[in-house]
């Protein structure tokens, strides 16, 4: 099961974005979101990256970086991280504890 289902599942509208640039335009152009969750191996901009680019422009929105890799490598220690694969409880449980960037 995608985790853009599992989101949807929870009640959340998810919009999907296939790359870390195309997410920042979405983030440029000013599309509402209330929580950013990101693979951290992408295409140009990696998740880590983006949760930078997010946290500086909408500095309350939460980030939830999703990683299938154990090394930490290029990861900010500060982003609350979910490794692959998972289950849909345990999205749950990483979304609930998941708090503001300060």
């Amino acid at each position: 099961m995608s985790t853009a289902d599992m989101l949807g599942d929870f009640g959340y509208a998810v919009i999907e974005a296939s790359s870390g640039e195309e997410a920042l335009s979405l983030l440029r152009g000013n599309e509402p979101f209330d929580l950013l969750v990101t693979d951290h191996l992408m295409p140009g901009l990696s998740g880590t990256d983006l949760a930078r680019e997010v946290r500086a422009a909408r500095p309350l929105t939460p980030v939830l970086l999703v990683s299938g890799y154990a090394e930490t490598e290029g990861v900010d220690p500060d982003l609350p991280r979910l490794t692959k694969p998972f289950r849909k409880d345990e999205l749950a449980v990483s979304r609930a504890q998941l708090t503001p960037a300060t």
